[in-house]
């Protein structure tokens, strides 16, 4: 069964059938071999996303919508040009400080892309950067949505690999700061090597006028993080807050958003939340007949057998997901690979939640990897470019965060330090 699930997924990708599809078929095949009863399918499908927890992901999507159409976008932008903007690269590193604040309220990597590259993919290029630069910075910057907390990946981790979501929100907090400050270095440095950036201080606003313009949209985050840390409200609560905020603060502070966008706001947040849901509800499908199957036991002794110690099997994980994240979509392989993965991690002593952050920052530099990274696809749409021309400008930053993923996999007290001190008891 299980080859034939794995035999018809992967002609389905090769095929170019979507994602979920391609899952829902090799898991409607897998019921078929075994004769089990079909309404298998549509049990495990809604148990998979029956879950509270869940609730967080539309949530999100809608507030990083209503962010992008009500002025907070483009105020967070002016906030972090007025920090970094008057150094040479100084519009490079506004990017990704950019992407780091938004990155604390959105949960989406594809939501912060739009928001964030709307604006400075066109500001980049009137600053004399190339267009395939443009779009592979933002693509890689808007990686840090999915990193730093609220993070959808890790609201599915959690579900996926019964592990604290709370947890995983605040031991994500080290390694964005680490990807987030290793791209501003290296942007800050290539930008000094070409002679790129001399002019990026031009129109920036003074740092009091900046950070009085974005005061509501910086208290933002200030309130659903400290809610969340503070025991105010829960993840998926903080999610509902998010949503409230953003559109009170757009409607009535700012005045940018009128009942007229509401629809198209909406409409775009739906779309785009039942396509996670699907790919989530068919991937539970999957997940639950592998696992019916055998298959996690028998994934986790052979690893066990052939990988002798946590830091080889930290290496081969972070080589099978690298290659796994370029062809599955992020959410999708989560959901399938934790339920296996993080027991195995378990009996090699390494902590749950350390191994959830490397699992989510491996997966989504799926998103900026060809064939199918989502982040290259939005970010060249915003562009106006096709994907082959920034493949060349986008190495380099692949190999930043590679560099970063290592350090993440191999300094737990990177991840830890603060959750062990956060939740001490």
């Amino acid at each position: 069964m299980t080859s034939a699930m794995l035999a018809t997924m992967v002609l389905c990708f090769a095929l170019s059938v979507s994602v979920a599809v391609s899952i829902g078929l090799s898991a409607i095949l897998g019921i078929q071999v075994t004769h089990a009863n079909m309404l298998i399918s549509v049990k495990e499908m809604f148990n998979s996303i029956n879950k509270f927890p869940l609730a967080a992901i539309p949530f999100f999507i809608l507030a990083g919508n209503l962010m992008e159409t009500g002025g907070i976008s483009r105020r967070l932008v002016e906030f972090a040009k007025s920090i970094v903007g008057g150094v040479q690269g100084g519009l490079p590193m506004t990017c990704v400080l950019t992407c780091m604040i938004f990155a604390a309220v959105s949960g989406s990597s594809v939501a912060t892309t739009f928001a964030i590259g709307a604006i400075l993919i066109p500001a980049l290029i009137k600053h004399g950067y190339p267009t395939s630069y443009a779009a592979a910075l933002q693509a890689t910057s808007a990686e840090l949505g999915v990193i730093i907390p609220p993070s959808i990946p890790m609201i599915l981790y959690g579900v996926s690999a019964e592990v604290s979501i709370g947890e995983l929100f605040i031991a994500g907090f080290g390694p964005g700061i680490l990807i987030g400050g290793s791209l501003m270095f290296f942007a800050w440095a290539y930008c000094k090597y070409k002679g790129w950036g001399k002019n990026d201080g031009d129109g920036r606003l003074p740092f009091g006028t900046a950070l009085k313009q974005a005061g509501w949209a910086l208290l933002m985050p200030v309130i659903i993080l400290g809610g969340i840390y503070g025991g105010v409200f829960t993840p998926t609560e903080a999610s509902a807050v998010a949503v409230f905020y953003a559109l009170v603060v757009g409607m009535l502070v700012y005045r940018e958003i009128d009942v007229r966008q509401l629809y198209a706001i909406l409409r775009k947040s739906v779309l785009s939340s039942a396509v996670i849901m699907f790919i989530i509800a068919n991937a539970g499908l999957f997940a639950f007949l592998i696992t019916r199957a055998g298959v996690p036991e028998a994934i986790g002794l052979w690893l066990q057998d052939v990988l002798k110690s946590p830091q080889m099997f930290l290496l081969g994980v972070n080589a099978a997901l690298f290659l796994i994240g370029m062809f599955i979509e992020t959410s999708a392989a989560i959901i399938v690979l934790a339920p296996i993965l993080a027991p195995v991690a378990q009996h090699f002593g390494i902590d749950p939640v350390h191994f959830g952050l490397i699992m989510v920052v491996n997966l989504a530099l799926g998103m900026i990897t060809p064939p199918f990274g989502v982040n290259l696809f939005a970010a060249c749409t915003v562009a106006k470019i096709s994907l082959d021309r920034i493949i060349t400008q986008l190495i380099p930053f692949v190999l930043v965060v590679l560099a970063c993923l290592m350090v993440i996999t191999y300094v737990p007290g990177l991840s830890l330090g603060l959750r062990d001190l956060v939740y001490a008891k």
